[in-house]
């Protein structure tokens, strides 16, 4: 049987591969706006970032919470979400952003300045960042884990955000 991805959640224990379920919208949106403690993921293979064993189910239920990073597996040449991102005229900052816990990563990029914060005005639990470098798991050797390398963006869960360096502010 043919497994389509189209996401990828990364959390302290796995990197889960699979398709959101009742997707309406572009990742990032439907992560933001989630209302809801826990989301559907069909087709999931779930990956176990210590021992890179491998879980397949028909359907699993994540909880939000546990989310540290996402990503959409889609072509963006011609998709409009990622066009009014690449004209926006916003200046990005480079940030670096640490999740610490049962997984210590470090997730550096490019983000719209102070998108990290709760009185963001664009996003609420989640926030986006432009070529996100991942630090601090070992993902050689694996290819699904290696996809979290070269990204050309993240969807960051701003709740599990440890640490910020932002290069931008003075002290």
């Amino acid at each position: 049987m043919l497994t389509i991805v189209s996401d990828l959640l990364l959390t302290d224990a796995f990197l889960i591969k699979g398709q959101v379920e009742n997707k309406y919208t572009r990742l990032s949106q439907l992560l933001d706006e989630c209302r809801k403690f826990f989301i559907k993921i069909k087709d999931a293979t779930l990956i176990d970032l210590n021992s890179r064993d491998r879980i397949h189910t028909p359907l699993l239920h994540v909880n939000l919470d546990e989310v540290l990073l996402a990503h959409e597996l889609i072509e963006t040449a011609g998709d409009p979400h990622a066009a009014k991102l690449a004209g926006d005229g916003v200046q990005y900052q480079r940030v670096r952003a640490f999740y610490t816990g049962n997984l210590n990563v470090e997730i550096a990029g490019h983000v719209r300045p102070r998108s990290y914060e709760v009185d963001d005005r664009s996003t609420r639990r989640f926030f986006v960042m432009r070529n996100p470098e991942v630090r601090g798991m070992k993902t050689e050797g694996d290819r699904d884990l290696e996809l979290l390398k070269g990204l050309s963006y993240a969807i960051l869960n701003k709740t599990r955000l440890s640490y910020i360096y932002d290069f931008n502010e003075s002290a």
